[in-house]
Parts: C-alpha cells; structure tokens; sequence
C-alpha cells in the first residue's frame, strides 16, 4: 500500500477560484508594496508596514494551501463491510446508516459533498475559494485564512486611505512610479478589492466561529438537524479545533505539517474525484 501524502479535489471551478485567490492577493501586495510603500523603504514607516504586509500575506497563502491540501475527514471508500461493521461493536438495537451515493457507512455528524464526491465528517460546507470541503480536520486552517485575509484587507484599505490623502496634498507629483491616472485607477481598484474581501471574510471567520462555539456546523443548521450528540462547551470547542490550550500555535497554518510525510497518514485511495500527490 502507498501512502497518502496530500489531497487534492479535481474540480475545474475550485482550482480556478484557488488560483484567483492567490492571484488577488499577489495583485493587492503589488499595488501596496510597489506604489504606498517602496517609496519609503528607507523609512520606517515603510519598513514597518512591508514586513507587516509580507508576513500577514504569507500566513494567509500557507492557511489557504493547508485547508486546500488537507483532507477534510473523508470516511474511507469500501468500509461498508461485515468486518468493519462488527469492529464497530454496536449496542443491540444500534443502527449504522449507509450512504447511498459513495457506499460508505456514514458515521453521525458525517454529509456527502457532492463535489468531492465522498462523506466528510462535521462538514460545514463545501468552499470553491479552498477548492475542498471544510470539516473535521481543516476547520482550523480556514478559520486562519479567513482571519489573515480580512487583516491583509484591512491592513491594505488603511494604507490606501492615508496614501490617497499623500498623494493630494501633494497634487500627485512623485507619489507613484505611475502616471496620476494609472496610480488612481491601481489605487481604486485594490480598495474596491479590499472592501469586498474584508466583508466577505469577515462574515466567514463569523459564522466558522459562531460553529465551532455552538458546536453546530452550518450544514447542520441549515437543515434544522437536531442535535442527537452531546454538544461541547464554546471553550471546548475552540481547544478541539485548534488544538489544546490556547498558544501561538492555535494562529499557525503549519504545525503538524510533518504529518503529511509521516507513516500515520492514511492509505492511498484511488478515486476519479480525488487526487493524491
């Protein structure tokens, strides 16, 4: 047996929204980096502000990669099996359901993505932007993505504002390597881009939050699904998606990232949807 060490959803419209997410991000460093802050490197007012920049922008893409690469908590092909089923040791009356689209038993709290064509255990959702489902296992990395990419929103909106307001008082002479025109239509365009994902993340890292403390995924609440297990305490729920008591790691796209070369890892799997690099 092979070992599985990534995983990837085949899905042309999620691959295309997770380049265009790295693609923003990379057009929003350029118009800050180039035009706000490369004049003032020698300052450290840009000092400050590019390293601040760089290093928010860089943990955004690392939580975007981990949510995209990490397997949500997809319940194993071909498990609906009379071995399995009695490994299971259930309570005389106790009723296991299969699922009728990818012949897995599906355990509770467990949906079917229709994209990744498989049951994620406490799946949320389904993200074209991550290209993957959000579930059990890569909650965190999103909730990290969406919290960096609204900080890098904020951070570029604010540098737009007090650069609109350099560039006036100095009637645009020398503010930018670019002519007035091009400078304001850069200038424009990343705010408008900044305002959009600002509010678009923000409610995200919201409702991700708002699940993980009612320990309720969004699925389930849109489906009105009563809860038939214990709910978890919000405090609770935070060290069970995060990871132990509260530390640096719990803001940290990275830890754990030797696991994905490790033994521990999961049996390669072949499927037309999924894909193992």
């Amino acid at each position: 047996m092979g070992r599985q060490v990534g995983w990837l959803i085949r899905d042309g419209c999620g691959l295309a929204c997770g380049v265009l997410t790295w693609v923003l991000v990379a057009y929003a460093w350029f118009v800050v980096g180039v035009i706000m802050l490369w004049p003032y490197m020698n300052a450290w007012y840009g000092r400050l502000n590019g390293v601040l920049l760089a290093a928010v922008s860089c943990l955004a893409l690392a939580s975007h990669l981990r949510t995209m690469l990490t397997n949500p908590g997809a319940v194993p092909l071909g498990n609906a099996t009379p071995a399995y089923i009695e490994s299971l040791r259930l309570q005389p009356g106790q009723v296991v359901y299969k699922c009728a689209k990818c012949s897995s038993i599906k355990p509770e709290r467990a949906h079917h993505c229709s994209i990744c064509k498989r049951c994620i255990r406490k799946m949320d959702h389904h993200c074209p932007w991550v290209n993957n489902c959000v579930g059990e296992r890569n909650q965190k990395y999103f909730v990290l993505f969406t919290m960096y990419v609204a900080l890098v929103s904020l951070h570029s909106l604010v540098l737009s504002g007090f650069h609109f307001a350099h560039c006036f008082n100095i009637q645009w002479n020398g503010c930018s390597p670019f002519s007035p025109p091009v400078t304001v239509l850069l200038l424009v365009s990343v705010c408008l881009e900044g305002l959009l994902f600002l509010l678009f993340t923000s409610v995200m890292l919201g409702t991700q939050l708002h699940s993980i403390c009612t320990d309720q995924t969004e699925i389930e609440r849109l489906k009105g699904e009563k809860p038939s297990w214990e709910r978890r305490g919000s405090w609770e729920g935070m060290r069970a998606v995060f990871g132990g008591r509260p530390s640096l790691a719990w803001f940290s796209p990275l830890d754990g990232l030797f696991l994905l070369f490790s033994v521990r890892n999961f049996p390669l799997e072949t499927h037309p949807t999924a894909l193992y690099v």
